[in-house]
């Protein structure tokens, strides 16, 4: 979907389709049928936007076949589909039956992964309408926060300069410009925006910057206003946004059984408490004494309240997009909605067809799209700036 801000520009709200398992091509189009198509439907709009994910092995086969990325367009077009943003951050395998910590890896310390970015990158360059401005890939923090050392800082350094060069060369070939957005998440090198302020301080501004997830942001126990502050005092750009809610309990020992409810095998789930406890996953949370509150990095739909008594941070993604799209200038014009953890929800909580899958989606941007017309934007753009 396509919003108006009212500085004039066009602000292009999506969603990630990495909640999908399919990693081939075919699998990909078959997609858009299946659930991209009829959540458009759903919402009435004549054009909606995909933060589209592609594995690896996807990327570097379309990046090698103009063709090929052609007939993908085509194929957007025909259904009414759009592509500024893409997900980089899972490699390949991110609806594995388990995935944990495999997502941090390769990292940005080994050349796979500059590699992989850079396909994503000229496939991007090929995909974006004809009228956007810009494109956009979201990227992992650098790395998992251990083993962190000096050889791989350097690594990683090495290959974020890499990056911005062949960003580069892709702009002065293509004419388009796609920028990269390292996205802070519980547990990495890069947690929270006061460490992306300091470790992204010095990347190229036109090529480079940071992707907030307000989940993440949740669970880092951000203020969003103070983050976008520090970003914008250290000169790193928010190049996109994931519209995203985390799980919230107020008092775990009385929870603890609804929050047993959550605890799943593919994903990781870092618990963060307002009194410094931090771990790796909501199974090792429940294992201490600590009586919250906690944050859960469990992406939870938006527009409906998890398990009772439990909540989502939705407050903190209400005063986040305030804080980046509700001033008198757009901080950022790329927004997706991004829960990927449908298929694992708890059992009452989890769509059984696809069809109840799609419908969920759809509420969740009418949700977000909801919450941007609060904030002054207009949900009809002709054209783009």
């Amino acid at each position: 979907m396509r919003l108006r801000h009212r500085d004039g520009s066009t602000v292009h709200l999506g969603y990630c389709t990495n909640v999908h398992p399919a990693e081939d091509l075919a699998g990909i189009v078959a997609q858009f049928d299946t659930y991209a198509v009829p959540i458009r439907e759903r919402l009435g709009v004549p054009t909606l936007g995909l933060g589209l994910w592609l594995a690896a092995p996807v990327a570097a086969g379309l990046a090698a076949d103009r063709v090929a990325v052609l007939r993908l367009r085509s194929e957007l077009a025909a259904r009414g589909l759009e592509v500024v943003t893409l997900n980089g951050f899972p490699y390949q395998a991110f609806q594995a039956p388990v995935v944990k910590h495999a997502v941090y890896y390769p990292d940005w310390s080994a050349p796979q992964r500059l590699h992989y970015t850079l396909n994503l990158a000229e496939v991007l360059a090929q995909l974006l309408p004809d009228d956007a401005r810009r494109g956009s890939i979201s990227t992992l923090p650098l790395a998992w926060r251990t083993p962190w050392d000096e050889i791989t800082r350097l690594r990683c350094q090495a290959n974020v300069n890499a990056l911005g060069e062949g960003l580069s060369e892709l702009e002065r070939r293509s004419g388009r410009t796609v920028r990269v957005a390292f996205e802070p998440e519980p547990g990495c090198v890069i947690e929270s925006t006061t460490q992306a302020a300091t470790l992204l301080a010095g990347v190229d501004p036109e090529r480079m910057g940071v992707c907030v997830d307000l989940a993440h942001l949740a669970c880092a126990w951000e203020e969003p206003r103070e983050a976008v502050a520090r970003l914008d005092a250290a000169g790193v750009p928010i190049v996109k946004v994931q519209v995203s809610a985390a799980l919230e309990s107020a008092d775990p020992r009385a929870e603890r059984e609804v929050l047993r409810g959550y605890v799943e095998p593919r994903f990781l789930h870092q618990t963060r408490a307002r009194s410094g406890l931090a771990t790796d996953d909501l199974d090792e949370a429940l294992s201490t004494p600590d009586d919250g509150p906690w944050r859960v990095h469990y992406h939870v739909p938006l527009h409906a309240e998890p398990m009772p008594p439990l909540r989502a941070t939705t407050d903190v993604l209400r005063d986040g997009l305030d804080a980046v799209i509700g001033g008198t200038e757009a901080r950022c014009d790329h927004l997706d909605v991004e829960t990927y953890t449908w298929n694992v929800l708890p059992e009452e909580r989890r769509p059984s067809t696809p069809g109840e899958l799609a419908a969920g989606i759809a509420a969740e941007l009418a949700y977000a799209r909801d919450l941007l017309t609060t904030l002054g934007l207009t949900d009809t753009v002709e054209a783009h700036r």
